[in-house]
């Protein structure tokens, strides 16, 4: 099998819009989550939300181009052009190789019901606009990449709920593994508008502590009352060694192994032995034992059943072992679709800086929690091989394995 590299990263985040603030903010433990009186008036119950800036693309992307793009389609723009610059890749050398994109996205909310609104209100179909049918798809960041970037290889958008950027990670390698991709653009992408996070809230998926926003996700804590909703996008590009080094190209970690699974069980509370397998399966492919993994980026959003079936499933691969653990969920929120790409900048960021960011608002563990190592305070610790766990509705589950590169 070829080995897989990661030789570009960019983000956009309630963190950062830049790899620099984003580090910044992990090592300091700056919240990026605010309350929004929006969300109040619109009858939500919990108005809590992390903060993320809407990129004004004018003068940056032609008036048509911006057309066919919602928010997050602009927000994965600016961390894919943050990325290919850091790995060296201007657009001379995408139009001379056929470059692939794979990203995580499984929403765009806030087009189809301006659509829908517009219909409704002026029984005029024609009113919609030209890019409501390009901003309402799934693919929609995709296409918009893919034709913006002028990219010829493979393009697909992966929809696996909040496994979606790590799945997309995962399956990127497996292509490049097998020869069919010298390079890919991969990443995940989450919008952060109201209307995406609507039917979240009905279901009373998110934390009500709205006089300390910043109080409000804590993962793995006893006190833990739901989750806070997030977003932006996160970038990597991937591509396979010898072609990496062949061009010079500037190698951040190799990707060591992917692992996946699904619960086959209900559709929303996750089990023990779906991520377990996960897991497993991930630290098996990467030829590695689990002495060697240094720290574990939790999926752990801050609900009650998922952050302990998760610290369950940890306990059960890891036993004992005194490994850190955190979920850097503390400071963004749960970003969703973007998470199991932002979570592997995050978990590289620190791996270079050496530190562990810490799990904020940890301050009582519960009976499962309790058997892991999980700091709430920063760690300065030099590691070289982590593990980062996304779990998504439906039962589907990624885990990922990437190692400071070892030439």
């Amino acid at each position: 099998m070829k080995r897989v590299v990661i030789t570009g990263m960019g983000i956009w985040s309630c963190l950062g819009k830049s790899l620099d603030e984003v580090r910044d903010s992990l090592y300091t433990g700056k919240s990026g989550i605010i309350l929004d009186p929006l969300r109040k008036e619109m009858g939500f119950r919990s108005g809590l939300t992390a903060k993320v800036d809407i990129p004004d693309l004018k003068g940056v992307l032609s008036r048509s181009q911006r057309t066919y793009m919602p928010e997050q389609a602009k927000y994965a723009y600016c961390a894919t052009v943050e990325a290919m610059r850091n790995a060296g890749i201007d657009q001379d050398y995408l139009d001379k190789h056929d470059v692939g994109l794979l990203y995580g996205n499984d929403s765009s909310v806030d087009p189809a019901v301006r659509a829908v609104d517009t219909i409704r209100e002026k029984h005029d179909t024609t009113l919609c606009g030209s890019g409501a049918i390009f901003q309402s798809m799934n693919s929609t960041v995709t296409m918009n990449l893919g034709t913006i970037f002028r990219l010829r290889g493979i393009n697909l958008t992966v929809s696996g709920a909040c496994a979606s950027g790590a799945h997309a990670i995962g399956l990127g390698a497996l292509l490049i593994q097998t020869g069919l991709q010298d390079m890919i653009v991969c990443g995940g992408a989450q919008e952060v508008n109201p209307f995406s996070v609507g039917s979240f809230d009905g279901i009373s998926a998110f934390s009500i502590r709205e006089d300390a926003p910043e109080k409000a996700s804590r993962p793995f804590d006893r006190d833990r009352d739901g989750l806070v909703p997030g977003g932006g996008a996160a970038t990597v590009i991937i591509e396979e060694y010898e072609h990496a080094v062949k061009r010079g190209a500037p190698i951040i970690a190799e990707v060591l192994g992917y692992g996946f699974s699904a619960n086959g069980d209900h559709i929303s509370s996750p089990n023990v032995a779906g991520p377990s397998k996960s897991l497993r399966m991930a630290i098996e492919r990467a030829g590695i034992g689990i002495d060697e993994i240094g720290y574990i980026n939790a999926h752990a959003t801050s609900t009650h059943v998922g952050d302990t079936n998760e610290a369950k499933a940890i306990y059960e691969v890891f036993g004992d072992r005194r490994i850190e653990v955190t979920s850097t969920k503390s400071q963004t929120g749960h970003e969703m679709w973007m998470a199991g790409a932002s979570e592997i900048i995050y978990s590289i960021l620190m791996m270079q800086n050496d530190f562990i960011a810490a799990n904020l608002n940890f301050e009582n563990p519960d009976e499962d929690s309790a058997k892991l190592l999980i700091p709430n305070q920063r760690i300065d610790k030099h590691f070289d091989t982590f593990l980062s766990n996304s779990f998504g509705f439906g039962g589907t589950n990624a885990t990922l394995v990437v190692r400071e590169i070892k030439q």
